[in-house]
């Protein structure tokens, strides 16, 4: 088990555990067996830089020439090489995993051309690194309310106590998709802190939009359309006490997250072009802090209202 490291007790930078964690199980189960088996340090490594080099000045300037830009170009050409080499390797030696590097590769356009080396390099990159970045920052966000609100931590306990009395140790899809308090809290955290500061759409039409004051704006075709899920995840009128964490939110009754239609709720996006990787970020987040519930009992020190500056301590095992 990753968490055997642990030992009975002492402190751990959770964030740092579960960054290393997801890029494990992330690169696995999207790049494939070479990638985690003989590349992963190296991989790691290159993720980390690139994940550091996407700042928020990156959105209006992508590509300025400051040192983390520069670091961050370098680890993609970096790592297009690596990808490129075990690309050539699965190619040549005819063997076939069960991995989406391997869909990639043989997939095709809808003209019959195949896919080039250069979009599948692409391709697994991004893969990656929507993978990492958002279940590593959700992740955390996660584990840092409930240690600091004692009420939705009880109860998340007690359903992955449910849980265990009609299955025992077993985890697999199914019986993740039973936890809905555990994924209201993931789902929470996610509100407060979306991955994801600024999601761009591309208008291929005119057409006007009424907001609910009445006002009338003109979109032009050809012209962006830009919105905040940060912003948009706060709106007090669809949100009751917007900065509060509060899961039930989303509980049948109440379900916060569809007051104003569809979009109420963004933190993946939404529409045509919402993010395909929802439910296997779920599905990570899920399976990690199911184990973590089960088998460890854990605080913050010190404890924090603003949930800045954390460090965890490990109490004991359970």
């Amino acid at each position: 088990s990753y968490f055997s490291k642990w030992g009975e007790e002492g402190v751990v930078d959770l964030k740092y555990e579960l960054e290393h964690l997801i890029i494990l199980t992330a690169s696995r189960c999207l790049l494939g067996r070479e990638v985690r088996d003989q590349l992963f340090e190296d991989v790691s490594s290159l993720f980390h830089d690139l994940d550091s080099g996407m700042l928020p000045i990156s959105v209006i300037l992508p590509y300025l020439p400051i040192p983390a830009h520069r670091k961050r170009d370098r680890a993609r050409k970096k790592l297009a090489e690596i990808f490129t080499k075990i690309i050539h390797s699965r190619k040549q030696s005819g063997n076939k995993e069960a991995d989406m590097l391997q869909s990639f590769i043989e997939s095709k356009y809808k003209d019959g051309r195949p896919t080039t080396e250069v979009k599948v390099t692409g391709l697994l990159i991004a893969a990656l690194f929507a993978g990492q970045h958002t279940s590593s920052i959700t992740s955390t966000w996660t584990g840092a309310y409930l240690l600091s609100h004692q009420k939705y931590l009880s109860s998340v306990i007690e359903e992955q106590k449910d849980v265990m009395k009609r299955h025992g140790d077993k985890l697999d899809h199914d019986i993740l998709a039973e936890m809905d308090i555990l994924y209201r809290s993931i789902k929470e955290a996610l509100r407060l802190h979306p991955p994801l500061i600024v999601l761009l759409r591309s208008n291929h039409r005119d057409f006007s939009v009424t907001d609910r004051n009445g006002k009338e704006y003109a979109i032009p075709k050809g012209h962006i359309v830009a919105t905040s899920p940060a912003f948009s995840n706060r709106l007090p009128y669809v949100f009751k006490n917007p900065d509060t964490y509060d899961p039930d939110r989303y509980a049948p009754g109440r379900e916060e997250d569809k007051i104003a239609g569809a979009f109420s709720y963004i933190s993946f996006g939404g529409g045509r072009h919402g993010c395909l990787g929802e439910p296997f970020a779920y599905l990570q987040i899920k399976a990690i802090w199911s184990h973590l519930l089960r088998n460890f009992e854990l605080e913050l020190i010190p404890p924090s209202q603003r949930l800045t500056g954390m460090q965890w301590w490990l109490v004991s095992r359970i």
